[in-house]
């Protein structure tokens, strides 16, 4: 069964979505908030660590630590959940701004370029996947119109569309990667998933399985477009969906 890293939330945080990953077979490999956390979760057959979300040296280093526990790295999930980070960097303080770009934007962007340039090395067969648990900003609420709620705080709102820059940017590089499979996948407040997240990660591994079974593999096109969560992945044209 696959090995499977996942980056986004620091356990404790999201457990029903690791839980569920691991519930699918997969050995599961992902951030922790302590090393204490690292140990109490290994008992329960989930593996981790703690990282320097600023550093690319320590993006680096929590790659080959995932590398070195699961053996092989068979899957990569890079998880946006935009609402959660709302919760947690809901300020319009300048000086809160470093951190939250360190963990939204920076941490994405320096294992993504991390995880290629390991590939480049490796040559091992791997399906990423870029998953996103949209929220909106506050020009999206005013424009909809929708009544209550608190929109996401500005830097949570430009963290988001860098995480689907990076996304699509990453998808481009099947054109000279034959070892590489690409998934995108958006998810919104009005999708029935939204609500659960361990649903979303049972669909997230059953979306990894059809990728993997695909018999002619994957093209730019199908890798770059947007797949709408609990609907059957793109394997043709398909549409781009929120």
């Amino acid at each position: 069964m696959p090995n499977t890293l996942v980056i986004g939330k620091d356990l404790p945080d999201g457990l029903d979505f690791i839980k569920a990953l691991s519930a699918s077979g997969r050995t599961v490999f992902t951030s922790m908030k302590t090393e204490a956390d690292a140990v109490n979760f290994e008992a329960q057959n989930i593996l981790g660590s703690t990282w320097n979300k600023g550093s690319a040296v320590s993006a680096y280093s929590f790659l080959i630590k995932a590398e070195t526990k699961l053996q092989k790295i068979n899957e990569v999930v890079f998880y946006f959940d935009t609402n959660y980070f709302s919760n947690k960097f809901d300020s319009e303080k300048t000086d809160e701004i470093p951190a939250a770009m360190d963990t939204m934007v920076t941490s994405y962007m320096y294992a993504c370029g991390e995880l290629l340039k390991r590939l480049e090395q490796t040559r091992e067969k791997t399906s990423v996947a870029f998953l996103l648990r949209e929220y909106p900003s506050k020009h999206e609420m005013l424009s909809a119109k929708t009544p209550g709620g608190v929109p996401a705080s500005t830097v949570v709102s430009a963290a988001q569309a860098a995480f689907i820059s990076l996304a699509e940017s990453f998808s481009t590089n099947l054109a000279d990667k034959n070892y590489l499979s690409v998934l995108l996948a958006r998810c919104n407040q009005q999708n029935e998933l939204y609500k659960t997240e361990s649903g979303l990660a049972r669909w997230l591994s059953d979306s990894f399985e059809a990728l993997a079974n695909q018999k002619n593999g994957q093209t730019i096109k199908q890798a770059s477009v947007w797949n709408k969560a609990g609907s059957k992945i793109q394997t043709g044209f398909g549409l781009f969906s929120r």
